[in-house]
């Protein structure tokens, strides 16, 4: 139905009908318009910001079971750290030091990744602190692992050359004596047993019988088999890495000069050869051109309660026989 307008007449004090134009009632329709577009995006968005959809409860429930996953993540990344931190402790200060090698700078081990704009793309998501600094913790862990790594395989091939080189060392005794009864006389200055004059002894004595096998006490090639003045037949073995041994005084020899020999390997039979006063082995150890003591090369044969009991024997200076 039509609705009818009125309006009042102060002249005649009555009510006069009113007839609108057209233009009149086009606005009157467009103002009734946009109050209904108005007052629906209204209720729209009252519903939509008060009333939960199932959609929306679904979404907020994947957020919050994200969120707990990131948490758990972040905590194993810390705990993965702290093992990762152990490995590197272990390798800088056992690992490298048994294998006389430097340790991983700290510079190396800890820097970061270049750039600044790294994390821009994270910074726009909720929670982005947290996400941020998990994604900062895989980085920092991968990075650290890659290190870790090619130090492991610098550790395998320093481990290779090393058993080599302890391959090299002298580090048993050149004669059968686990019980040390043929210790005769040590390092040092002693009293020449032929010309009565205090001397330095540069080697060990031995005391064995006539003909007692005597062993390399490490891998290394014999560089002479010969009569020597003073030292009588002797065998002298280069080991390399700065390491030589000189066996003298002997009956005989089982190896000849430019042969390969390892460590336990016979080398020659005892005698008396040379400057002598009854049958024994002189064994010298020679370090980068400088005799040492041969007592510090034996720590493949003795305990620590042997190393005392043969240094005391050697230290008493004992029976010289050269």
């Amino acid at each position: 139905m039509r609705k009818v307008y009125y309006i009042f007449n102060p002249t005649t004090r009555t009510y006069d009908r009113v007839y609108p134009n057209l233009a009149q009632r086009f606005l009157t329709l467009l103002r009734r318009f946009l109050l209904f577009v108005i007052f629906g995006g209204l209720s729209f968005l009252a519903f939509f910001l008060l009333i939960e959809t199932p959609s929306m409860k679904d979404l907020q429930a994947e957020n919050s079971k994200l969120l707990s996953q990131y948490s758990i993540l972040s905590q194993r990344l810390d705990d993965a750290m702290e093992v990762l931190e152990d490995i590197q402790q272990r390798d800088d200060n056992m690992y490298r030091v048994v294998l006389n090698s430097e340790p991983v700078s700290s510079t190396v081990r800890n820097a970061g990744y270049g750039g600044t704009n790294r994390y821009n793309e994270l910074m726009n998501m909720d929670n982005s602190a947290l996400v941020v600094e998990t994604t900062q913790k895989m980085d920092m862990l991968a990075k650290q692992l890659y290190i870790q790594i090619k130090s492991f395989d610098e550790l395998v091939k320093l481990s290779k050359e090393q058993d080599d080189y302890l391959r090299h060392i002298p580090a048993i005794q050149p004669i059968a004596n686990r019980d040390l009864k043929r210790t005769a006389s040590g390092y040092g200055r002693r009293i020449d047993p032929v010309y009565k004059v205090p001397k330095f002894h540069h080697g060990m004595d031995f005391s064995c019988d006539m003909r007692t096998p005597i062993y390399a006490t490490a891998d290394g090639k014999v560089v002479s088999a010969k009569w020597e003045s003073g030292y009588g037949w002797t065998v002298e073995l280069d080991h390399g890495y700065g390491y030589s041994t000189r066996y003298a005084h002997l009956h005989s020899f089982t190896v000849k000069k430019g042969q390969q020999v390892v460590r336990g390997e016979q080398i020659a039979l005892s005698g008396n050869s040379g400057k002598s006063t009854g049958p024994h082995l002189h064994y010298e150890v020679v370090v980068n051109g400088k005799k040492v003591n041969p007592i510090n090369y034996y720590f493949m044969d003795l305990d620590a309660d042997g190393y005392d009991e043969m240094l005391r024997m050697a230290e008493n200076h004992g029976k010289v026989f050269d």
